[in-house]
């Protein structure tokens, strides 16, 4: 009976010490759902945060002119390179560390050889060259500027389906494109302003609602715009642009004078003025070979973007035989005095504009400040608005309305 009454005290104890873990492990179980449901709802409550990084690049005339000179020409040296590598391979590395990369296309990617009539210079490509701006890490261009029908509306349509084909989206006129990175739409529109100064801000502006109204969450204006080798906008650029970003772009882009021109902050967002040239087959011996690659990485919070943008220029020469006085088409970054006498020009010509016209000069981070104090950031002295450099020499002139 003892034995008996022992045993099933022993059981009793074992029940309850089964009981006491069992209730311990529920409710172990129940504090880690819990915790889980907190954390997911805490997840819920704060806003996925994303940022992306954009580059541009200036005018890319990936051809020549039937009437320069061959063997200094663009065509010639892809074909003793036998590389569309070779082109953009200094720069790669910068565009392939980007979300997206964004130059101005100007010329044309066609076999059509009815020129433009009374065009004084004609710009075009074989369809491969599309494989420099690929090979390059380029993923979108503008086709709105002046030599986009330099061999007629068919020269036109070939470049926007070679380039499509290759899988570089185009955009410009009335044709407008989103790209989507990240998870974020980013639109894209170009405008051409040098010969329709009334008509271009209206279809502009109907260009940012339409992009607005398929999603975008950022929006990029891109400008073919201004005068030649002038290194200060005019007074049409500025108002083109203050008038994009009061309509909804978010950066503002500007190629045509083939030279520096400064950065203004309006209303918080970027307008770079002029990127000049960059891969530019238009000329084999331009007399200012400066250019930079512009960079803005945006940040968007719960899909809304955020003030915290940041930006950096990249100093570049369109040329690595630049010392030489020769384009050999293969764009270069630049560092220490070559560097910063660019980034140098560029803010002077920010603050000459900011007197100028009024405006908010952009403060200039570029790629150089690493090995720079901050005195680069105050303002420059003086104006660069007599300072346009000279036409250039060589067997092809400066090129003229571009």
């Amino acid at each position: 009976m003892i034995l008996g009454g022992c045993a099933g005290g022993v059981l009793l104890i074992l029940i309850l010490v089964l009981a006491v873990r069992g209730l311990a492990a529920g409710r172990a179980q129940e504090k880690e759902q819990e915790e889980k449901q907190a954390q997911k709802s805490q997840e819920a409550k704060e806003p996925e945060t994303v940022s992306l990084t954009i580059s541009a690049a200036g005018d890319c005339t990936l051809g020549t002119d039937e009437y320069f000179y061959y063997p200094t020409s663009l065509p010639a040296k892809y074909e003793e390179e036998q590389d569309p590598g070779y082109f953009f391979q200094e720069v790669e590395p910068v565009f392939s560390k980007d979300d997206l990369t964004i130059v101005n296309m100007e010329g044309t990617l066609t076999q059509e050889t009815a020129r433009k009539e009374n065009e004084v210079y004609a710009f075009k490509g074989d369809e491969e060259y599309a494989q420099i701006l690929t090979e390059g890490s380029v993923e979108a261009a503008n086709l709105a500027n002046n030599h986009s029908y330099d061999y007629g509306e068919k020269s036109y349509t070939d470049t926007i389906q070679t380039l499509e084909d290759a899988g570089i989206p185009t955009f410009g006129y009335d044709r407008t494109a989103i790209v989507e990175v990240k998870g974020v739409k980013i639109g894209l529109l170009g405008t051409y302003e040098l010969d329709t100064h009334e008509d271009c801000e209206e279809g502009m502006i109907q260009n940012i609602e339409s992009l607005q109204e398929q999603g975008a969450q950022i929006i990029i204006a891109s400008f073919h715009w201004g005068i030649e080798r002038a290194n200060i906008p005019n007074e049409t650029q500025v108002n083109l642009a203050h008038s994009a970003i009061d309509h909804g772009a978010d950066l503002v882009l500007g190629h045509h004078p083939h030279v520096l021109q400064g950065i203004e902050t309006y209303k918080g967002k970027n307008i770079v003025y002029s990127l000049a040239n960059f891969c530019f087959g238009g000329n084999s011996s331009p007399s200012d070979m400066d250019s930079m690659i512009f960079q803005q990485t945006f940040t968007l919070e719960g899909g809304k973007l955020v003030e915290d943008n940041v930006t950096n220029v990249i100093p570049v020469k369109v040329s690595s035989s630049w010392e030489q006085g020769v384009n050999d088409y293969q764009p270069v970054p630049v560092e220490g005095d070559t560097g910063e006498a660019i980034i140098s020009r560029l803010e002077e010509y920010t603050q000459s504009m900011a007197q100028q016209y009024g405006t908010e000069p952009a403060v200039i981070h570029s790629s150089l400040d690493s090995d720079q104090d901050e005195s680069r950031t105050e303002t420059v002295e003086g104006t660069a608005a007599d300072e346009n450099p000279e036409d250039g020499t060589g067997d092809q002139e400066e090129e003229s309305g571009s």
